[in-house]
Parts: structure tokens; sequence; C-alpha cells
């Protein structure tokens, strides 16, 4: 009977622990290689704080997708346990924080405030974008990329959306801190 009771007390301090503090998911696209293999089964941490150059899980039902589905009861409950029923479930990298200019000219080079962005974790001659744009990112909100910027739907994308593409605060599950499959990728994973 204490066997089947300490069975059950960590599997309640699990149900509160994931969905309050970490969330696991797994990298759907190409869009974040190098650092990001589709396949590649990530830990989330729900709580660090956000800088430039981490790699976020977000729903980008609103930044993307324009849509922003009303959150009752039952999917405020789902959220909290870790349940997201959107599809729209995205793993990029943060290039602008709130209220910086982010800029790429047309030589692919990324500017943020002005300010050259050297993104060393971008594969050998790939540039920051092919096509030149300048946004400011709202207050409250980031711009964000993949990677592999020549497969990656992001930031860039939905410029002309409604917040300019960029992904609410409250849209940021978390940050990516671990890796735990495959085998041969365990460990954490870096951020630039």
């Amino acid at each position: 009977m204490r066997r089947w009771i300490a069975v059950l007390a960590v599997l309640a301090v699990l149900m509160v622990i994931r969905p309050v503090f970490v969330e696991t998911y797994t990298v759907p696209s190409i869009s974040m290689e190098p650092a990001l293999s589709p396949g590649d089964r990530i830990v989330v941490d729900k709580h660090g704080s956000i800088h430039r150059g981490d790699l976020v899980v977000f729903v980008a039902d609103e930044a993307f997708y324009g849509r922003d589905p009303d959150r009752g009861v039952l999917q405020r409950l789902g959220d909290f346990f870790g349940v997201r029923p959107s599809e729209h479930v995205f793993v990029k990298r943060i290039i602008g924080l709130p209220g910086e200019r982010v800029s790429v000219d047309a030589a692919g080079t990324l500017r943020i405030d002005g300010h050259v962005q050297h993104e060393a974790y971008l594969p050998d001659g790939v540039r920051a974008s092919t096509t030149p744009f300048a946004t400011r990112v709202p207050p409250g909100r980031y711009f964000v990329m993949g990677d592999n910027r020549g497969a990656s739907d992001d930031s860039r994308n939905h410029l002309g959306d409604p917040g300019g593409g960029s992904v609410r605060a409250s849209d940021v599950i978390g940050d990516v801190v671990w890796r735990y499959w495959p085998k041969d990728g365990w460990g954490s994973v870096d951020h630039e």
C-alpha cells in the first residue's frame, strides 16, 4: 500500500511540475537547423527570462495567422496542464526585443537599432535575409527568425500582418534549455 501511495505522490508532483515549470516538444521542421533538427525532442523552461539569441517555443496563432482564439476556462485549464490545441506551435530564435528597430539591408546584414549583429549560429554563407526589411518591434512583443533562413516561416514573412509578424510575450511558452532526443544530441541547447 505504501508503494502505491509513493507512486501516486510522484505522479501528482510530476503533474504539477511539468505544466508549471517545464514542457517538452518535438521539433517539427528544418527551420532551426543546424541548432535543432526535425524530430529533436526538447525541454522548455517556462519561467526563464527571454534574451536576444534565445531559442523559444511559442504559439503563432495571433502573430502569423491573425487568429486570436477566445481562451475560455477549459482552454486556460488545458494551457496550465500543457495541452495546447493549436497546431501552430513554433520554435524560433529571438532576434528583436520590445521597442527595438530590426532591419536587414540589401547585403543581408542584420542590424538592431542600427548596430550590426553577428549571428555566429547561422551556417557559413547564410545571410540574415535575402529580402531587405525594416521594422520596429511593438511593446510586449518579440521579433523571431529561424536559423535556416531559407526554410523558415518567421516574423519576416508576416511583416504586413497585425503586430508586424512579432510574437506577443504572452504567446511565448518558454525558452529551450535541453535536448533529450536523439541520444547523440543529448544535452543543453546553446544560445548565442
